[in-house]
């Protein structure tokens, strides 16, 4: 479900009122747990945060480096957490909390698909959000560039 919408509000108040109560509570949560330095925006036809390029312009595509990312999707709704695509560790343990429970999580390397999260879940995906700063993120990104070289 791409989106045209050029702000946050404008991208919710487009969805269905289903999606929207699926998708608001997680927006909040991701909201409420960025850290500073990081900028919301729409990018990509879905509500992202990201480093902005006069914080950090050496990109390898020239658009600001993407953090984090929310959207609905045809058939489910996603979360791109970027921090933990490029932290093993980080990921590994995320993986771990949230099937702790015997909750089954469908993640690809980056990108969380859900129907609805529960408290618990959200509070682990505010966790993961939270965890990384703007310089550990673009740490992150420059030692996974030097090793692609």
């Amino acid at each position: 479900m791409h989106s045209d919408a050029s702000t946050v509000d404008e991208y919710l108040a487009a969805l269905p009122d289903d999606r929207r109560a699926q998708l608001e509570p997680v927006y909040r949560a991701v909201h409420d747990a960025m850290p500073d330095g990081f900028a919301e925006m729409m990018a990509w036809g879905m509500i992202s945060w990201s480093i902005p390029l006069a914080d950090f312009p050496d990109t390898y595509n020239g658009e600001p480096l993407c953090y984090a990312g929310l959207a609905a999707q045809k058939q489910k709704n996603s979360l791109y957490l970027m921090g933990l695509y490029a932290d093993s560790a980080e990921a590994e343990d995320f993986r771990a909390r949230w099937t702790a429970d015997g909750t089954r999580l469908d993640m690809g390397k980056s990108c969380v698909r859900f129907r609805t999260l529960d408290a618990e879940r959200l509070r682990l995906v505010a966790g993961a959000i939270a965890a990384t700063t703007p310089d550990d993120f673009i740490a992150m990104h420059e030692r996974a560039r030097a090793e692609r070289r």
